[in-house]
């Protein structure tokens, strides 16, 4: 049993991160600011499924405030292992509020790794994303890739979070795994993200809004298979690449004990087979309004996971069918409940 932080507890990924790593018999302290990007009450209902887990204990707290998050470690020293998952999500909201995404993507990652550094913690999991793959157009995205060419301010920040990261894995020797997340989607999931947005428009008769006029694809990939993969991490600290060499220097690893992992489904879809999955299990015809890509957005989207599947045996098995039903099933029961 180890002792375990997970940041962005009442989100979308820490709480069923929180729910995995609380069946496998660990005790999990979570924090979050339960902030208003997207509805607070949903939030607060991941919370309460969680409140009074054996195991479990929340507190409110913003990984932006320095003071806060000094006090934490100070105050509860002994994490094993952090899960790093607060961050000012969402890629077209970083146009219009970019201030929200220098204080928690990158001076509350500041505080929460230097946190870790303080408290002695064994290993910092933390969440990256496939946004961070830019202008990068070569299908499949490896770890490997340059990332040098963000698009948007969030991507921005969390090649940012990358390379403090590695500072911290050289300089103190605190192992830290970056994980880059593509298209996460399932129960309780977020609503501003395009399956979420989708669903509520087809149940209220809305139009939905198509970008790049249908011609997307996105490697969406489940919830459950997220965590499995990220509860084994737990055995798994980075360590340094013994094979490492500066004179040719890979992103993925390093001298240092740090490593950057893909975690997606390998297996990208059609925007069009997302909309039909939802018109099926919906029992609705969306009304489509076909417009340009947005700012900041990527047509295609395609993660390589072999180092993942060596490391953990992590292969994804849930297909977008099914997993479009998971979800739906619970959407249309929140949706009646609100």
């Amino acid at each position: 049993m180890a002792r375990l932080l997970v940041t962005g507890a009442a989100g979308f990924i820490g709480y069923h991160l929180t729910w995995g790593l609380l069946a496998a018999g660990h005790e999990v302290f979570g924090i979050d600011n339960l902030n208003d990007y997207y509805d607070v009450a949903l939030k607060q209902a991941r919370l309460d499924q969680l409140e009074g887990e054996r195991g479990f204990e929340f507190h409110p707290m913003d990984v932006a405030d320095r003071p806060a998050m000094a006090a934490l470690f100070e105050q509860k020293p002994g994490f094993d292992t952090v899960y790093h998952l607060a961050a000012q999500a969402g890629v077209r909201h970083s146009l219009a509020h970019p201030h929200r995404y220098v204080d928690s993507n990158l001076l509350g990652f500041g505080n929460l790794i230097e946190g870790c550094r303080q408290g002695g913690v064994r290993h910092l999991i933390f969440a990256s994303s496939s946004s961070v793959y830019g202008a990068n157009t070569r299908i499949p995205f490896s770890e490997n890739d340059t990332v040098d060419h963000a698009i948007s301010l969030y991507a921005a920040t969390k090649k940012a979070n990358e390379l403090m990261a590695h500072s911290y894995a050289s300089l103190y020797g605190l192992p830290c795994t970056g994980l880059r997340f593509f298209t996460v989607y399932g129960p309780w999931g977020r609503p501003d993200m395009a399956y979420y947005k989708f669903a509520r428009a087809i149940e209220r008769g809305e139009p939905i809004n198509v970008f790049n006029h249908g011609r997307m694809q996105r490697d969406f990939t489940y919830i459950d298979d997220v965590v499995q993969a990220m509860v084994r991490l737990l055995d798994h600290p980075a360590t340094p690449d013994p094979d490492w060499r500066g004179e040719t220097p890979t992103p993925a690893n390093s001298y240092a004990p740090y490593r950057l992992y893909n975690i997606g489904n390998h297996r990208p879809e059609p925007l069009g087979r997302l909309i039909e999955l939802l018109e099926q299990h919906l029992g609705r015809e969306a009304e489509k309004r076909y417009l340009d890509m947005q700012p900041g957005d990527v047509e295609a989207t395609c993660a390589e996971v072999s180092a993942l599947e060596k490391l953990v045996g992590f292969t994804p098995s849930t297909p977008l069918d099914q997993g479009i039903e998971h979800f739906i099933n619970w959407f249309t029961d929140w949706e009646r409940r609100r």
